[in-house]
């Protein structure tokens, strides 16, 4: 048995581990930039060198038996390092324990190579999940079986009784190191995939992306900023202020009003700059600490030359059509003050081809207006309209007016009435059928612009700005009208693997056809807005739908597309499958900040695939999140629409 003294060591040596690791994280952590490429090997020798440590806060029950917590570092070595950094963490160690010496060496180094197959096979058994949960419990049992079964059947630790003195207590807290550490790995591991995916967003966006401090000058750019400005690195901008990169009287201006966001802390939204013959979209927000105070401020500008060019070409194009209507041939005619017609000429006549027998000189406008009702001539006049609509219609003959006919044979008149002093009606009549046609192109034109700038061109869906304007007013009105407002975060499972096996063009259609399913499952709910938020994920707005509906209507997503059975190697399901995650809000959580919405859809997602994937998980207001769906043969939650 062991005794309280005993236990104290051990913890000691259980601190020294834990510490060791935590040291190695803190240090990865901020320097893992330097170590990008040698991440496993660091880790291999923090592994051995920590070994060493606890080998020498050893525990010695025996002369030459010694206890102590060597095991754990050399498994985690193996099990989230590999072969390399197992073999620099087991082979000092076992060169140390040979030079320890003692009756119990051979049987250490045994146990030392015993715990790194075990981290190797671990690793390769789990190959495909890195951080998977289950893998830590699955090595630190093991670890804490192997030691277990060699104190119990090692001929030096037999002798001594080792089992029944020391095995247990051995087995159990080399288990907690395990445990202990492989959380610290897990985290540090996380936070790494954390970085780099923020780094890659950031630096590959294709807007204009910069963080500025509180002087207005730069502290990081992406990528496409630096080139904005022909520098060949990011690096190259930090330091600089708009003064190093326009000209003084613009500088000035952008540093003003920069200065003025960080003095009043009102974002500054989608406002127009210009570089050179460019021209930007810039919307610039103030960044607070955790105390709230501003140090600085974060921008996205956006190039938006095509659509000012689009513009400018609109606009000529409506100034020529004005112009060539001007230099048309148009009817004119002349009515006195008693509504008689006393001058007219061919083109007005010929312009209402039904009514043109009637459109002679003296005949009165109530004999043309009867005349134009019984051919039924204008588009919108009723065909059984009497004489009480024939004399106000009449009346209107003496005012300054313009107005626009649609003739029944597609045509459209444009006719302008001015009154002279003495009282007489002069009517031009043109004809603005092309002028029509091509108001509607230009309309259509406008509508497509508007479209292409809202809409992203793959799925059909909104794109993300689009997406984020439509959230903040949808929260607004759900907030005002008392309604819930759901909203499902969705990520194709695999889809890196899935344009690695069929190609980019594949992956294209898939995201086509995943945008059909949500399109299709939302049907009932004509409220909804449908967005992809960035490469494989959308966002889904459910207006009006409690979490409940919302539920349903997730499922019915995956469902549908699970329905469609893709092909997908690279999946478990062996097609096609999507994770949700749902979030709902009502009342004073719609008026807080919107975007919080997402990320409590986000953090779903991520538990949704954590969870094995092809499934719908809920955050709930009191930040539990649980997962829909039955339970398969493995025990693992699985979506009912799977």
């Amino acid at each position: 048995m062991m005794g309280s003294e005993t236990w104290e060591q051990f913890a000691g040596n259980l601190a020294f581990v834990a510490l060791a690791f935590a040291m190695w994280a803190h240090f990865s952590i901020w320097y893992q930039h330097l170590f990008s490429k040698a991440g496993r090997l660091l880790l291999g020798i923090v592994a051995g060198g920590t070994s060493i440590g606890s080998m020498l806060l050893a525990i010695e029950t025996q002369p030459g038996i010694f206890i102590d917590l060597r095991f754990a570092p050399i498994a985690l070595a193996g099990g989230y390092g590999g072969v390399i950094p197992a073999l620099l963490a087991a082979v000092p160690a076992i060169l140390f324990r040979f030079w320890l010496g003692g009756v119990g060496a051979d049987d250490g180094v045994i146990a030392i190579v015993g715990v790194t197959v075990i981290g190797l096979v671990v690793r390769m058994a789990a190959r495909r999940r890195p951080l998977w949960f289950p893998k830590l419990v699955a090595l630190t049992v093991s670890v804490a079986g192997a030691l277990s079964l060699m104190t119990a059947t090692l001929p030096s630790l037999t002798a001594v009784s080792a089992f029944s003195t020391f095995g247990l207590p051995l087995a159990l807290m080399n288990a907690i190191a395990v445990a202990i550490c492989g959380l610290i790995v897990i985290k540090t591991r996380k936070v790494e995939i954390d970085r780099i995916l923020f780094e890659r967003a950031f630096s590959q966006s294709p807007d204009f992306i910069y963080v500025k401090d509180r002087d207005s000058r730069f502290i990081t750019v992406n990528e496409n900023m630096a080139r904005l400005f022909r520098f060949s690195s990011p690096s190259e901008m930090v330091g600089l202020s708009d003064f190093n990169l326009r000209t003084a009287p613009v500088a000035e201006e952008l540093y003003h009003r920069e200065q003025e966001i960080l003095r009043t802390g009102e974002p500054l939204i989608d406002s127009m700059e210009r570089l050179g013959e460019r021209y930007l979209l810039a919307s610039k927000v103030p960044l607070k600490d955790g105390e709230g105070r501003i140090i600085g401020l974060a921008g996205v500008t956006r190039d938006i030359s095509e659509m000012v060019r689009l513009e400018r070409e609109l606009r000529e194009s409506r100034n020529l059509l004005s112009h060539a209507m001007a230099g048309m041939s148009d009817g004119f005619a002349m009515f006195d003050r008693d509504g008689y017609l006393i001058y007219c000429n061919e083109q007005y006549r010929d312009a209402f081809p039904l009514s043109r027998d009637a459109r002679v000189v003296g005949a009165h406008i109530s004999d043309i207006l009867r005349h134009v009702v019984q051919t039924g001539e204008r588009v919108g006049v009723p065909a059984d309209a009497g004489r009480e609509w024939i004399e106000i219609a009449a009346a209107t003959l003496h005012r300054n007016k313009d107005e626009e006919a649609e003739l029944v044979n597609g045509e459209w008149r444009a006719i302008k009435t001015r009154l002279s002093d003495d009282g007489t009606a002069m009517v031009v009549v043109s004809d603005i059928t092309a002028a029509k046609k091509a108001e509607r192109a230009l309309t259509l034109s406008a509508e497509q612009l508007r479209s292409q700038a809202t809409t992203d061109s793959l799925t059909g869906c909104l794109n993300r700005r689009a997406l984020n304007e439509a959230l903040v007013g949808m929260t607004a009105r759900c907030a005002r009208e008392g309604q819930p407002l759901s909203l499902l975060m969705l990520d194709v499972d695999h889809f890196k693997q899935y344009n690695d096996i069929y190609g980019h063009v594949a992956g294209d259609k898939c995201l086509h056809e995943v945008a059909d399913c949500m399109r299709a499952g939302l049907a009932a709910l004509p409220s909804s807005v449908t967005g992809r938020y960035g490469g494989e994920e959308f966002l889904l707005l459910l207006p009006g739908a409690n979490e409940e509906q919302a539920q349903v209507f997730a499922e019915r997503v995956l469902h549908l597309l699970n329905e469609r059975h893709i092909p997908h190697r690279g999946s478990e399901e062996g097609h096609v499958t999507a994770s949700i995650g749902l979030t709902t809000a009502v009342g004073k959580a719609l008026l807080a900040d919107p975007i919080a919405l997402i990320s409590d859809a986000d953090g779903a997602l991520y538990v949704a695939k954590q969870q094995g994937r092809n499934r719908v998980v809920a955050c709930h207001s009191n930040d539990d999140i649980s997962g829909s769906g039955e339970q398969d043969s493995e025990g693992e939650s699985r979506s009912a629409a799977s």
